[in-house]
């Protein structure tokens, strides 16, 4: 009974009791092993305390020696002087220009056209006016080049005209150029039409890692050599990873490899020393091209492969590449209608099942719903017009001519609505118009320009009877996406020349107008020249020596010249009865050179950085003239009737208004007003008063072929005067300057409230 009590005791305490002896006997040989781990080399001396063991568990490399431990005994604690640290300059951090280059993103193709100094005008010129709208970036390479480049052409000139060493520099200035900025290279010759939008679609589906040597493949000559190379006269395309294993070899393959033509030294080059032959089909993708016959007509040609083509070659001249160019616009426009089609088909069918039915599709289907306006103010108003006339005029008269752009645009609308009519009703019925009863049109910003048409028809049936109807057509024409336009570069550092003309009547503005000149242009050394121009007529002319009128205005001028040393404010005298601006710029052109930048304005404006600077930005030359609207303040008297006049006048609509009637200043490049002004020479000749009854707006919309840039200056304001209308100048232009002085008084509550106040005090 004992026994079996402690055979269970036992049972329960072994475990405890094996697992506190092993416990302890694994901490002994812990300790064991670390002692052994302490000891030294043989050879090494260690320090011992007074019971002869180890003063401390150091590491290996910390253990005192002899000297160490003599060292310690006669240590004394010394106090160490705090010195405070300096603090550094914190290192300038490198951004990159662009995120794009941060992140290391890359645009998706490059194009390179291998040209010649010889066709580089012709064929060049043609290859950049197809593909260059179409694509990021087209270099022009050449072994040498005419002095004059064509205009928007990026030209590289390698200054040789072997062919196999201007393929070496072309492959190396982009290696050194651009490897870093594309994933695909394309290289065509000029010979060669290029469809861009396709050769665009090819690269967006191939995988951008890749090795990759794509084109037309050919053998190489004599057949010697194993692989193929890709024809140049095709194009070829190459990937960014295969030029960069390239690149070691490149100088390799210049030294070794002979061959008579460019595009097979590069595809011997390229094999090897990647081992990448030519291919026509890489996942999925073929490399369509196809070979043009002599004096071959490209809207002939009806086989797949050249509807296909990605390439065509090769092409004499340009007009065979114009031909070409319009040839595959046209399909390619045909395709998008099909797609186009296709999509509202399937709209039509989805919206059977929708909730509101037929209703959810929009019409016409894919174009934007129209403008919901949500109070009485955001209704858009529709135009009335006939074929004839239009009932809504610029000038505010009730009724004025269809004449120009309007008068187009009625045109093509009604031409449009009878062509759809007769696809919808023919071969049943054949539809003539007879005349346009009513029109009405409107323009919403969300969808275009929309059209009701009442048109009166003739209905000709098949067995040829005929009756007059009368048919509403609704259409619209719709805004298309929105694109980047290509715009000339321009500078906000161009040195602007000021004009000021001056007549008898306004020298008493000069005061202030120099005053806040100075301040927003000499004070800041703006960059610009002002230069005065003073009016004499003809007796004022002959009393200049007695009676000078603008003598005040130069002695201030010697003021300010003085005060400022570094400014000199010229000035010219001109005689004459009639005041033009065109007269007076041609004696001004004259003295400046060419790429002079102008800015035409009044003594009564006030000029300052800010308006400058846009007048930089919006002036550009051979392409855009500025015309701003300067803001004008109404009479004070009026603007603040019985109460205190403000230092400075807001942007609000009791202090003024923008003078659309205006065109006096104007901001143009010398270059462009000589070329405007040799256009009008012929006019000039048959009428010399022409140079009166225009002004510099005028000449530059009828003459110049210029974008002219029409468009409110905020910066731009001018103090209230009252203008002198000369009736020696046009009609036209002497009812603007008499409309400008009335509705520069004040606003009509202004008005009426000095009206009301004055009855008011009439009938007391």
């Amino acid at each position: 009974m004992r026994f079996s009590l402690f055979i269970s005791v036992l049972r329960s305490l072994g475990p405890v009791i094996i697992g506190v002896s092993l416990g302890f006997t694994l901490s002994l040989l812990s300790v064991h092993w670390t002692e052994e781990a302490c000891y030294l080399d043989e050879g090494e001396d260690v320090t011992s305390g007074q019971d002869g063991l180890l003063k401390g568990a150091r590491k290996p490399n910390s253990i005192s020696t002899v000297n160490e431990a003599e060292s310690e005994e006669d240590f004394e604690p010394r106090i160490v002087p705090y010195k405070q640290v300096q603090p550094s300059a914190p290192k300038k951090v490198f951004r990159a220009k662009y995120i794009s280059t941060e992140l290391g993103m890359r645009e998706r193709l490059f194009v390179g056209v291998l040209t010649s100094k010889n066709t580089i005008n012709t064929l060049g010129v043609a290859v950049n006016r197809t593909i260059s709208h179409h694509l990021d970036i087209v270099i022009f390479f050449t072994g040498s080049r005419n002095r004059k480049v064509p205009h928007g052409m990026f030209v590289v000139s390698h200054g040789d005209e072997r062919q196999i060493w201007n393929m070496f520099q072309t492959i190396k200035y982009i290696l050194e150029h651009y490897i870093n900025e594309y994933d695909w290279f394309y290289f065509v010759q000029d010979d060669a039409y290029t469809e861009a939008d396709r050769i665009k679609a090819l690269v967006e589906h191939l995988s951008m890692d890749r090795e990759l040597y794509m084109g037309s493949p050919e053998e190489f000559i004599g057949g010697e050599m194993e692989g193929k190379y890709c024809y140049g006269g095709f194009g070829y395309l190459l990937s960014r990873s295969l030029l960069l294993r390239l690149q070691p070899f490149l100088e390799n393959c210049r030294n070794d490899i002979l061959s008579a033509r460019p595009d097979e030294w590069l595809g011997r080059c390229i094999i090897d020393y990647t081992n990448k032959n030519c291919v026509s089909e890489y996942e999925g993708r073929k490399y369509h091209h196809y070979e043009l016959g002599k004096n071959s007509d490209p809207s002939k040609e009806q086989s797949e492969q050249f509807k296909n083509a990605l390439t065509v070659h090769p092409v004499s001249d340009p007009e065979q590449m114009y031909r070409l160019h319009r040839h595959f616009t046209e399909i390619e426009l045909q395709k998008t209608y099909d797609e186009i089609a296709k999509l509202q088909a399937e709209i039509k069918n989805v919206s059977v099942v929708a909730f509101d039915g037929n209703r959810s599709a929009q019409w016409p289907v894919g174009i934007n719903p129209p403008f919901e306006p949500k109070s009485r103010f955001e209704v858009l108003k529709w135009e009335y017009f006939t074929e004839e006339e239009i009932y809504s005029c610029i000038d505010g008269s009730p009724k004025c001519e269809l004449r120009g752009i309007d008068r187009m645009d009625v045109a093509d609308v009604i031409e449009t609505a009878i062509a759809e009519l007769n696809k919808k009703y023919m071969p049943t019925l054949h539809l003539k118009k007879q005349q346009l009863i009513n029109g009405y049109r409107r323009f919403d910003p969300i969808r275009g320009m929309e059209y009701t048409l009442d048109l009166q028809l003739e209905v000709v049936n098949q067995k040829g009877h005929s009756r007059s109807i009368t048919k509403r057509v609704h259409l619209v024409r719709p805004l298309s996406r929105i694109e980047i336009i290509p715009m000339p570069y321009v500078t906000e550092a161009t040195r602007v020349h000021i004009i000021i003309p001056l007549t008898l009547q306004d020298r008493n503005f000069v005061n202030h107008f120099l005053e806040v000149f100075a301040s927003s242009a000499f004070e800041t050394n703006e960059n610009a020249i002002l230069t005065f121009l003073f009016i004499y007529d003809p007796v004022e002319a002959q009393q200049v020596n007695q009676n000078d009128i603008f003598a005040s205005v130069k002695a201030q001028i010697n003021v300010y010249e003085r005060k400022y040393s570094t400014v000199k404010i010229p000035w010219i005298s001109v005689k004459t009865e009639t005041p033009s601006q065109i007269k007076f710029m041609d004696i001004i052109s004259k003295k400046h050179p060419v790429d002079t930048l102008f800015f035409l304005a009044k003594v009564t404006t006030n000029i300052n950085s800010e308006f400058l600077n846009r007048c930089r930005m919006n002036s550009i030359n051979n392409w855009q003239v500025f015309f701003p609207i300067h803001f004008q303040e109404f009479n004070p008297d009026v603007a603040y009737h019985n109460q205190p006049h403000p230092a400075t006048v807001d942007l609000v609509k009791d202090a003024g208004h923008f003078d659309r009637r205006s065109f006096e200043e104007s901001c143009f490049y010398n270059s462009d007003y000589m070329t405007t002004r040799t256009r009008m020479v012929a006019d000039v000749q048959e009428n010399e008063e022409i140079l009166e009854s225009l002004d510099i707006y005028d000449m530059f919309v009828k003459y110049s072929g210029l974008h002219v840039f029409r468009a409110v200056e905020p910066a731009l304001h001018q103090q209230y005067h009252y203008q002198d209308c000369n009736p020696r100048l046009s009609e036209d232009i002497y009812h603007r300057c008499v409309q400008s002085n009335l509705e520069g008084i004040g606003s009509r509550s202004q008005l009426a409230m000095l009206l009301f106040e004055q009855e008011q005090g009439n009938s007391t």
